[in-house]
């Protein structure tokens, strides 16, 4: 009885050691003596007692952090950078044989790749190209990682840490060129402005009255923005026309 009971008990490790069951999104690398014969799943897996040993591999899309790197750009300024990659395993059996730790491995790389490539660009194309510095991470990636069955769909620099005098630089830089842009646009009001009062100049000058008639306007618009009194000289010329037609009707 004894007996029965260890043999049900030994029949029963077997088959619970055969039996697998993966979720939808893993596959199970199947070594058999040592050798792959390939990958299964998701769903329920027979294995062999003893003779075959699984290693699960999940599909998903793993979104890594890569630590903040210190890089020294192009115009040789010191920074910092951190980044996030995105990818995914495509062929579950060479993630596994084909690189000992794959997760490790493009952690690695994407950091050294990343203060390679930012390396060769300069500071200004660092926080303005951020997309063509993305891209380029990504495709460098991508191929390198390409033989261990991995996928590299995206690379985001999320992060440059300046230093502090580099921050006060490019502040009194940006305020520079604000005060650049404030000066042309007074001076392009300037040579506006005089060319319109050039033309009401030579518009005035065709006709004298209309000076006389635009200083009585002038006039008016003093009175009334101020509440004084004010004495100013008529001239002559204002009467003529009354004064000749005063004439005229005397004849």
């Amino acid at each position: 009885m004894q007996f029965v009971f260890t043999f049900g008990f030994i029949l029963f490790l077997l088959i619970a050691s055969a039996v697998r069951i993966l979720k939808e999104y893993e596959r199970g690398v199947i070594f058999r003596l040592g050798r792959v014969i390939g990958y299964k799943g998701p769903g329920l897996i027979l294995l062999i007692p003893v003779i075959d040993r699984m290693v699960k591999v999940s599909l998903r899309t793993v979104a890594m952090d890569v630590p903040p790197q210190d890089v020294i750009t192009k115009d040789n300024v010191s920074i910092k950078v951190n980044a996030v990659v995105y990818f995914r395993v495509m062929d579950a059996a060479r993630a596994i044989v084909e690189v000992q730790d794959y997760l490790y491995a493009t952690s690695q790389l994407a950091q050294t790749t990343l203060r390679s490539v930012l390396g060769q660009f300069d500071l200004d194309e660092l926080l303005s190209e951020r997309e063509v510095i993305n891209e380029k991470l990504q495709a460098i990636l991508d191929k390198h990682t390409d033989p261990w069955g991995i996928k590299v769909s995206l690379v985001e620099v999320k992060h440059i840490d300046l230093p502090e005098e580099m921050k006060r630089a490019i502040a009194r830089q940006a305020e520079a060129e604000r005060e650049r842009r404030a000066k042309i646009i007074h001076a392009d009001g300037e040579a506006q402005a005089s060319e319109q009062l050039l033309r009401a100049a030579e518009t005035l000058g065709r006709e004298p009255t209309a000076i006389q008639l635009r200083f009585l306007q002038t006039l008016v618009e003093v009175a009334a923005e101020n509440n004084s009194t004010m004495l100013f000289p008529v001239p002559i010329d204002l009467f003529e026309p009354f004064l000749r037609k005063i004439a005229k009707d005397k004849k």
